[in-house]
């Protein structure tokens, strides 16, 4: 439970239809099971007492009257369990017969939610038996104490973890229009638990994935849904044991078809508050009829029960990745038309230098070029070889502009900046940041003049990767006057030109497609100090840290607000086996350092199209002091122990 983390689990054990007894006794051990893997809320299906299925049964006495005997001791059993379980039974209350949610926590029944809509025309027909619950929070006596009985009532952690908050709904409440989940999260709770008892027929575990996934999405919340399984099949119904854990949107945990036993996750409850908090449409605790009762749920530190993406911007799936890539180009393209259009401009011009960056802005440019309908030759590619520049880069770049049919110049800039550096004092034989800056800053003033020249638009090159760590001259390359790849991270970036180099090979342009490939397979460098016989001897990873790891902080800090310690757990977690932990926490505070200490450059960004939800721009996404303090975020960091 450390960092909002909490593991849950949907159980569902192997019942005899109309045996309470003996389900009890798989009813606890389906408690032991799920307690030992560290789970802490515990969802059983619908009716787990009795059986779902024991139809007319259901109207004898006896049957009722053990169920809620054998609740009792089940509820005894959970008294020195750190554990919260939801089990469902039939209870009869006021005269009338309900399908409820029994609710256990340290030897005590806390609560009772009884199912909201009963179908009346099923396989089961359950309106025969079941009185639908309602919102009234009423009082019922069991065993000599008054427990709450209704559908609005919330389960709160107020120690550990003060954000939990925790509602139920049962089977059917799921499939309506409106379904009681809704006022549940309204109302606050972020983890909504189902005891079902869902029947298989064929297709209905698609359609009931479909639906569980969605309504964790539209919720922002977990969902654990747990359903009856194979022991409950009688007659003409065979049930699945469907269970189903999901988080926002996202399947977590599922388990398969026609099977007994747990499923276990771990739900990021912060994650849920965080993104409630930022998406301010998500009206929380309008009601205030609900009933909160508080729960002791003790924190614990257990390793992180679910996948980790080390790539957070980079989808996994191959087909999802080249959907994402062609939808990312699309809207870099059309922000670039859009701008060209306006501003009633048919040239441009872009620094070319052989490196990733600039390719993608140059294939975004033609994209743009071409969805105008203007001719390639008024996209200017500029190679402005220096010191650095590298034979290989070079020879890139000028295959790459000619393969496009653009208009390719060369201006070589060491001349330049040798007499600048003589105008300005500087020793040429000193490589310091003076030497690098006086390159980076020529550059830019070449294109800046060339677009007055040929009446274009400068598009700039720099990606949000290298903005979020500063790795960008002030007023040199940091400045265009539109830039595409402003929105893209680092390790995207890279995946949109593998994606351009695949369509090329596909649309049978092998020239294209191999100059793609070599500039892929080329070290990520600015290339402003001298090579070193002949190769690249200016490594950006080298220097600032592994962008895969600082897109990886960038993303969580942004996207959730997390804090340091958590994200390099997560981090650790995510990249096991390519970086330890000690070089993990060495970026990550080289990654806070420099995020807070170069915000000045991104307050003045040039405009360029957001394309994902994490983004830097000063106008909508990033409202950030260009003076503020790292030392809370870097002090936490100290801290860490990598042992």
């Amino acid at each position: 439970m450390k960092d909002g983390f909490i593991r849950v689990a949907a159980v569902t054990p192997s019942i005899k239809v109309a045996d309470p007894k003996y389900n009890a006794e798989m009813v606890i051990e389906g408690i032991d099971a799920a307690a030992a893997k560290g789970a802490k809320i515990l969802v059983f299906p619908e009716m787990v007492i009795s059986g779902y299925t024991c139809g007319d049964l259901l109207l004898q006495h006896n049957l009722i009257d053990a169920c809620r005997e054998e609740l009792k001791g089940i509820a005894d059993y959970t008294a020195g369990l750190d554990v919260i379980a939801f089990v469902g039974l039939p209870y009869y209350f006021r005269d009338k017969l309900y399908s409820v949610a029994a609710v256990l926590h340290r030897g005590l029944c806390i609560g009772m939610i009884p199912k909201s809509f009963i179908p009346e025309y099923s396989e089961f027909y359950e309106a025969r038996y079941f009185t639908a619950g309602n919102a009234s929070v009423l009082t019922t006596d069991f065993y000599g104490t008054g427990i709450p009985f209704g559908t609005h009532i919330l389960f709160e952690n107020g120690e550990s973890m003060p954000d939990l908050r925790i509602a139920c709904e049962i089977c059917e409440d799921a499939w309506v229009p409106a379904p009681p989940s809704i006022l549940h999260a309204m109302a606050g709770a972020n983890v909504i638990v189902n005891l079902s008892a869902s029947d298989e027929l064929v297709g209905k575990d698609a359609y009931r994935r479909q639906l569980i996934k969605g309504a964790s999405g539209s919720r922002i919340s977990a969902y654990i849904y747990c359903s009856a399984g194979e022991g409950e099949s009688s007659q003409d119904l065979v049930f699945g044991g469907h269970d189903i854990i999901a988080e926002n949107g996202q399947i977590l945990a599922e388990s398969k078809l026609f099977g007994t036993g747990a499923i276990t996750a771990d739900i990021d409850v912060e994650r849920l508050v965080s993104e409630r908090r930022r998406r301010n449409t998500f009206t929380e605790n309008v009601y205030d009829d609900y009933v909160r009762i508080p729960v002791l749920i003790n924190e614990s530190l257990v390793d992180i029960n679910r996948t980790i993406d080390p790539l957070p911007f980079v989808p996994s799936e191959n087909a999802e990745r080249k959907t994402r890539c062609e939808e990312i180009a699309d809207i870099q393209a059309i922000g670039l038309a859009k701008r060209l259009k306006h501003t009633g401009l048919h040239n441009s011009v872009i620094g070319l230098s052989g490196g990733l960056d600039s390719t993608l802005a140059l294939l975004v440019t033609v994209r743009a070029f071409d969805r105008l309908g203007l001719d390639r030759t008024g996209i200017n590619a500029v190679t402005m070889p220096g010191f650095g520049t590298t034979d290989r880069t070079y020879d890139n770049a000028v295959t790459l502009a000619i393969t496009l049919g653009c208009n390719l110049l060369e201006v070589d800039i060491k001349c330049s900046v040798e007499q600048h550096m003589s105008d300005i004092g500087a020793d040429i034989n000193v490589h310091d940041v003076t030497y690098e800056n006086a390159q980076a800053r020529e550059r830019t003033q070449i294109l800046m003049d060339l677009s007055n020249r040929f009446s274009g638009l400068v598009v700039g090159t720099g990606d949000m990767s290298e903005l979020a760590l500063g790795w960008a001259t002030y007023n040199g390359d940091h400045m265009s006057m539109y830039g595409v790849n402003a929105g893209v991270p680092k390790t995207l970036v890279r995946h949109l030109v593998a994606y351009f180099a695949d369509e090329a090979r596909k649309a049978g342009d092998e020239k294209l497609s191999a100059v793609l490939k070599d500039i892929l397979d080329t070290p990520v460098s600015p290339e402003l100090l001298p090579p070193k016989d002949g190769n690249i001897s200016q490594k950006t990873e080298d220097i600032v840290g592994p962008y895969e790891l600082h897109d990886f902080f960038l993303y969580y800090m942004l996207r959730f607000g997390f804090s340091p310690s958590k994200i390099y757990r997560l981090a650790v977690k995510a990249h096991e086996g390519t970086y330890d932990r000690e070089t993990i926490l060495k970026w990550l505070k080289v990654f806070y350092r420099r995020f807070f200490s170069q915000q000045f450059k991104r307050s003045c960004l040039p405009d360029g199209p957001k394309v994902g939800t994490v983004a830097v721009s000063p106008r909508g996404d990033l409202r950030m002091p260009s003076d503020a303090s790292a030392s809370l975020w870097l002090g936490e960091l100290e801290d860490i122990k990598t042992l």
